[in-house]
């Protein structure tokens, strides 16, 4: 990661954020979105030119002390903050917090798994750090299984949004879920993380420009919630709200219907297929 990309999470942080998230007034007048420099330095105590400099690569050394502050000025949730830091020491030339030289986490937790067999009738996938299926619900098989997101022994899903066919026709918004994949993969891990390098090298080589000026683009932070379109080969277009929820190193996404027609269909494929577990082999 280089110092510019520390700059640019603070940047789209801060322009993410609106006045009235933080207690401030609206005001008429705004030509750029978000908070302004001006006001994120009142909030945190930082001055408006060490931000600057923070925001434009130039320093590339903020001291925790700093970070927190930031961090509490702009309302970072805990991932965000792991994000900031491993963001920060990568600028500063210094290891990432998250464990890279571990390898992704395959073992699916005992209250993970009461957790999953609980869901059984709702779609339901665990993911590692670099997006491996670690496990899903037999509901999420009856969802992602027919447009070809679940198969082999260790499938991933980033893999299979850029390189095979069926993606682009499952996500009729592909461009925009393209976006988000990436954004989670690359706040999971540090670019260091061998695990993360071997999967980038590769899709480099088999996605093309589609990937590589994904993970060339600004750090952005990955939304925890949204409503993703899918084409399903039997029950046509669905609309789906996740939810994402951090699970030590590895990631629940929970699908539930967003529409009535959406939760007709999906009740319909559990009721043809049944509920359960599936933990997938690492």
């Amino acid at each position: 990661m280089s110092e510019s990309e520390l700059g640019a999470f603070l940047r789209a942080r801060r322009e993410g954020l609106t006045p009235d998230r933080v207690g401030l007034p609206v005001g008429p007048r705004r030509r750029t979105p978000g908070l302004r420099r001006a006001e994120v330095a009142t909030l945190s105590g930082v001055s408006v030119d060490y931000l600057t400099r923070l925001e434009q690569g130039r320093d590339r050394n903020p001291s925790p002390q700093v970070l927190a502050a930031l961090a509490d000025a702009l309302l970072l949730s805990v991932g965000e903050r792991v994000q900031l830091r491993n963001l920060s020491k990568a600028a500063a030339g210094m290891g990432a917090l998250c464990p890279g030289g571990q390898p992704p986490e395959w073992e699916v937790a005992p209250t993970m798994r009461a957790l999953l067999e609980r869901l059984a009738d709702t779609p339901a996938v665990l993911l590692n750090r670099v997006g491996d299926v670690v496990a899903h619900t037999r509901a999420y098989a009856c969802l992602a299984g027919p447009v070809g997101l679940v198969e082999g022994g260790a499938p991933n899903r980033v893999w299979f949004l850029f390189t095979d066919e069926r993606a682009r026709r499952a996500y009729p918004d592909w461009e925009r879920v393209a976006d988000e994949w990436v954004a989670v993969l690359r706040a999971g891990s540090s670019r260091e993380d061998p695990h993360l390098v071997r999967l980038v090298e590769e899709l480099e080589v088999v996605a093309g420009a589609a990937f590589v000026d994904r993970m060339g683009d600004a750090p952005v932070v990955p939304r925890r919630t949204g409503v993703e379109r899918l084409v399903h080969p039997r029950a046509g277009e669905l609309r789906l709200s996740y939810e994402v929820l951090d699970a030590g190193g590895q990631q629940l996404v929970v699908y539930l219907p967003s529409d009535e027609a959406t939760e007709v269909a999906l009740e319909d494929l559990v009721r043809s297929h049944g509920g359960g577990l599936r933990a997938v082999s690492g």
